[in-house]
């Protein structure tokens, strides 16, 4: 009961924060700063308990709340952890004070907005993670894009309203064909059982047809596609990434895109495996092309955000590819690639809004010798570009070796019965970390060394504050990159049984 009500209490208190901003007298921007970033330390303590309270040796929900909501529709309140969800509550949780941290200096106008949007945010995306009811699952993944909405447009650049507007309408255009397979899903569920219920567990009960199977995987995976992004819907994102804030860029790159990965992991594969075994030859083709098509626009952007925007679609894609693979080394690797990739492109898109309040400037054309002058902000660009590429003892080496692994651990049995496209699928996406390597190492080399080029005007280096945001991240990152043994451990058991439920397709080929 107590492990319950403490995870209830993670989710609910950036809602107490954000009526208690709202009902406080008028203060000062300071107060209201330093009043959100403590109760996203609590947030963050708490969530840091109850992980370690999280038992590793019981496979299903832990801490579980079930409450009746509209009971008459078979609708609960229930939220839970799970081997599936526990990493990512906890990096939304850590990035939660990181965020607030670094737009202390960022953001100047409507201050206590602004950090009401970051609680809503965040208890937004808590709740996509935590709900194990479709109807809830829904609510919070349509509630994520008011809070991002406002963000972009009001906080983001010149060109944030065609920016916003374009991320709403891409996102809410596949969250309609979402809800209306929701619905036929739970009325076909019902019409099988006699009972209304928008349980996961529930849903995935009573199996279907092939055909319903198909439209239904098509619809979800369309939303959640979005969201990742995969290539060819990826085009918001770079616009929303350039436009937005750079609170609201560590929140798309650290947390959101995640929901999309998440919800082909929680929901779109486990619902439908008949449909997803048969399509299985377009998932890993879409996963490869991502991985290499993303880095190949990111070789030739002329704009710091562009690059690690588009380099997001690529990593991304490696999360995609450990999914597919239905291998159980591919599958706890694209969890660990999410958190990396959360870490590594949150820390990214920092140091980018720490130069540009700096300088002005996103191009990488205006810098040059920043070692020079800014040593110690140059130490942590390197280790940062060097987690990006996966150099091994980073978190993104352990979550994209391990994505390659169950790839090709997947592929080499097909190949040996005559299907060579996984094989080939999975050479090629090796070659996403060949080019990896090339533009990040590349923006480093433009950025940091040569001749000094930018500042037009004396800079300081970091201060304490920005010191400290990097350090507890590259810190994390080394730890998942040394130490990956303990959150492998929590994911394990979800793992297997994601991948179970797949293979339970009654299909006889295997996939791809």
């Amino acid at each position: 009961m107590a492990e319950s009500t403490v995870l209830n209490l993670i989710l609910w208190l950036p809602v107490l924060g954000m009526v208690a901003l709202a009902l406080a007298p008028k203060g000062t921007d300071r107060a209201v700063r330093g009043f959100t970033f403590g109760v996203m330390v609590l947030q963050l303590a708490l969530t840091a308990w109850l992980y370690q309270r999280y038992d590793s040796s019981v496979a299903g929900l832990q801490f579980e709340t079930r409450i009746p909501w509209i009971a008459d529709w078979g609708v609960y309140y229930h939220v839970g952890l799970d081997g599936l969800n526990v990493l990512l509550v906890a990096l939304t949780a850590f990035l939660g004070p990181l965020v607030v941290a670094g737009a202390f200096t960022a953001i100047q106008k409507s201050v206590k907005l602004f950090y009401a949007m970051v609680f809503l945010i965040q208890f937004a995306m808590l709740g996509t993670f935590l709900a194990q009811d479709l109807f809830l699952f829904y609510v919070f993944w349509e509630a994520m894009l008011i809070p991002m909405f406002i963000m972009i447009g009001i906080w983001g650049g010149e060109r944030r309203i065609y920016a916003t507007l374009k991320f709403v309408l891409y996102t809410a255009f596949g969250s309609i064909l979402m809800l209306a397979a929701v619905i036929y899903l739970v009325w076909s569920q019902a019409e099988a059982t006699g009972a209304v219920s928008f349980s996961f567990a529930d849903l995935g009960s009573h199996p279907l047809s092939f055909g319903a199977q198909s439209w239904m995987l098509a619809a979800f995976a369309l939303s959640f596609a979005i969201k990742v992004p995969m290539v060819p819907l990826h085009t918001w994102l770079p616009d929303a990434h350039v436009e937005a804030p750079t609170a609201g860029s560590v929140i798309l790159a650290g947390v959101l895109l995640k929901m999309g990965t998440y919800g082909f992991m929680k929901l779109g594969f486990p619902l439908f495996p008949d449909a997803t075994r048969a399509v299985m030859p377009w998932l890993w083709t879409l996963s490869v092309v991502s991985i290499v098509y993303g880095a190949c626009l990111a070789l030739v952007q002329t704009d710091i955000k562009k690059v690690i925007a588009y380099s997001s679609i690529s990593h991304l894609g490696y999360v995609m590819l450990g999914l597919v693979s239905l291998d159980l080394i591919g599958i706890q690797g694209a969890i660990v690639q999410m958190v990396s990739h959360g870490l590594v492109a949150g820390g990214l898109f920092t140091m980018v809004g720490m130069i540009y309040e700096r300088c002005h400037s996103r191009e990488i054309a205006a810098y040059g010798g920043l070692a020079k002058i800014l040593p110690v902000y140059s130490v942590f660009f390197v280790i940062l570009t060097l987690a990006s590429i996966g150099l091994p003892t980073t978190s993104g080496f352990t979550g994209e070796f391990m994505a390659l692994l169950g790839a090709f651990n997947a592929a080499w049995p097909q190949y040996q019965a005559g299907q060579a496209l996984p094989l080939v699928m999975a050479v090629l996406a090796v070659t996403g970390v060949v080019l990896g390597a090339l533009y990040m190492l590349w923006l480093a080399q433009r950025m940091l060394f040569g001749e000094v080029k930018a500042p037009h005007q004396p800079v300081g280096d970091l201060v304490a504050r920005e010191k400290a945001i990097l350090v507890a991240l590259v810190v994390a990152i080394f730890a998942l990159g040394l130490f990956p043994q303990g959150p492998l451990a929590k994911t394990e058991l979800a793992a297997r049984d994601y991948q179970q439920r797949v293979l339970s397709s009654r299909l006889p080929e295997a996939a791809p």
